[in-house]
């Protein structure tokens, strides 16, 4: 069977395993999909079993696997974990995509809504470490957080969305150092307003999106296929002196100092 995918087959990955949370749309179906077109086998993790099948029905059903899982329950997260090993005895690359977002004023935002968000973005991300860590050091493997320039600076209206995405950053870099002399490593990407399902109301709404674009300085919004390519450099044996960095994927966005031009 074909492998489409939007990243050519620049990496030799045929003997690695990749774990995908957050697989069945947007950037994790991205990535999914450039690790599959390099000959990675995938699992792809999330809450709902339908889209994972559908991000992995194009390939070969040998090199997919489906995890229904809520990382943000840390026995789900281990059990997501010993399925991907049950399947190939291995893990080697972990992808952190999956998260949960909120905007809106502070004293607006309900208790409720922060734990929502903390519990996907925050607690996710230290289920997943937890479990995924020790089989990433048994192989010399690697961890990949999609994180966000919002976890760099501040926005209008995002604190609590902001606020996770720094946190799970900063675990990045503390955890780099912890586990570089382990032989693991960790990085993160920081894309941008990028369309996805989360986001596609910005692209409905001219206005909205004018004002988007008028600060990225390549003139649009990101695309999941426009994130794949660097997870998979950084996954890749071509960054094996990389660790503890967040790389902006974002048209530009953070190379401004912010004020209008």
């Amino acid at each position: 069977m074909s492998t489409p995918g939007t990243t050519s087959n620049q990496y030799a990955l045929d003997d690695r395993v990749v774990l995908v949370t957050g697989g069945g749309s947007g950037i994790g179906r991205a990535v999914a999909h450039a690790f599959l077109a390099n000959g990675a086998r995938v699992a792809v993790a999330g809450r709902r079993r339908e889209p994972l099948e559908e991000t992995l029905a194009p390939y070969d059903a040998d090199r997919g696997l489906v995890v229904v899982s809520d990382v943000s329950e840390d026995e789900q997260a281990a059990a997501m974990v010993q399925a991907v090993l049950e399947r190939w005895g291995r893990l080697d690359v972990v992808v952190n995509n999956a998260a949960a977002y909120a905007n809106g004023p502070f004293d607006e935002i309900e208790l409720a809504t922060w734990e929502t968000v903390r519990s996907a973005n925050i607690d996710g991300f230290v289920h997943v470490a937890r479990h995924a860590l020790p089989e990433l050091e048994k192989v010399g493997g690697n961890l990949v957080v999609v994180g966000s320039v919002s976890g760099m600076r501040g926005d209008w209206g995002q604190a609590v969305y902001n606020a996770t995405k720094a946190a799970i950053m900063n675990f990045v870099q503390s955890l780099a150092l912890d586990y570089g002399p382990r032989g693991v490593r960790l990085n993160a990407v920081a894309p941008a307003l990028t369309i996805t399902g989360l986001t596609q109301a910005v692209a409905d709404d001219p206005e909205a999106l004018a004002k988007a674009e008028d600060r990225i300085a390549l003139g649009r919004p990101g695309r999941p296929e426009d994130v794949a390519p660097a997870v998979l450099w950084l996954a890749s044996d071509d960054a094996a002196y990389v660790t503890g960095a967040w790389l902006p994927v974002d048209g530009g966005t953070t190379a401004s100092t912010g004020q209008a031009h």
